[in-house]
């Protein structure tokens, strides 16, 4: 099975992002744009077939891409992200994915950010955050097990999104955060805990051939070299500044060959 990243561009409104626990901080624009280009050509230097998507004029938060879906094998969710200025980026995202997967959704009450949810094969793991309600969760529930996954719920503090402080890493290993969330739930896997000085360190994203991981956060990257991950290091800080980070930039799906 090949990877596909679909991705968009940098919205030209990015410095009006919403931000909810990192203090507002001028944005280099034309910076993220180039650091984009950096994170693209990173995934497409493990394996990845990318789709880049235009940017969305008047979206601040557009190119954080992950929250507007969850694709599997057998569907794509179709979010209801938790900040309302996000909900009109939906549209172009479901046209796209509807060439590649049968089309579910998110609605009425629920609401459910991409950047909540962290599918480890058959287990889902969901945020109860600022962005995702039990209603979303609920919804969510009752749309994928019929394909037999399990969602679990999992409390998180002091951080956006579920996949602020909990990432795979490779096939059987987590990186987490311990201030933010439990690391109990993923007893059975191998558990990484950040470098205690870098808080920010626990988003890394797992793609094609290897692992897309921040430059910034060189002790905790030491430690998942020395578990034996190879990491590709990129440089995000410009849409860190937007509360964004390496997994949020991209929807990866399977496809085969």
């Amino acid at each position: 099975m090949g990877t596909a990243a679909i991705v968009r561009g940098v919205s030209g409104a990015l410095a009006d992002c919403e931000l909810s626990f990192v203090e507002r901080a001028p944005i280099d624009v034309e910076r993220a744009h180039e650091q984009h280009a950096g994170y693209v050509a990173a995934l497409i230097g493990l394996g990845c077939e990318v789709l880049e998507l235009p940017a969305l004029a008047g979206y601040a938060d557009s190119v954080f891409v992950e929250d507007t879906a969850l694709v599997l094998d057998e569907l794509a969710i179709l979010t209801r992200p938790g900040a309302v200025s996000r909900r009109g980026e939906l549209a172009s995202i479901g046209e796209v994915l509807g060439e590649f997967r049968r089309l579910a959704r998110i609605d009425g009450d629920g609401t459910l950010d991409g950047g909540d949810i962290l599918r480890i094969g058959k287990s889902i793991y969901v945020g109860e955050a600022a962005r995702s309600n039990a209603e979303g969760i609920a919804q969510l529930r009752a749309l994928v097990q019929p394909f037999g996954y399990t969602v679990q719920a999992l409390p998180t503090r002091d951080c956006l999104h579920l996949k602020s402080a909990v990432t795979q890493v490779d096939a059987g290993t987590v990186l987490v955060q311990p201030r933010w969330i439990d690391p109990s739930p993923f007893s059975h896997l191998r558990v990484i805990e950040v470098d205690p000085g870098e808080e920010h360190a626990a988003n890394a994203l797992l793609a094609g051939s290897g692992l897309v991981y921040p430059d910034c956060f060189p002790r905790t990257r030491e430690r998942l070299e020395k578990a034996g991950i190879a990491v590709t290091a990129v440089d995000v800080s410009e849409l860190q500044k937007a509360e964004g980070a390496v997994t949020c930039c991209s929807l990866l799906l399977s496809q085969p060959g």
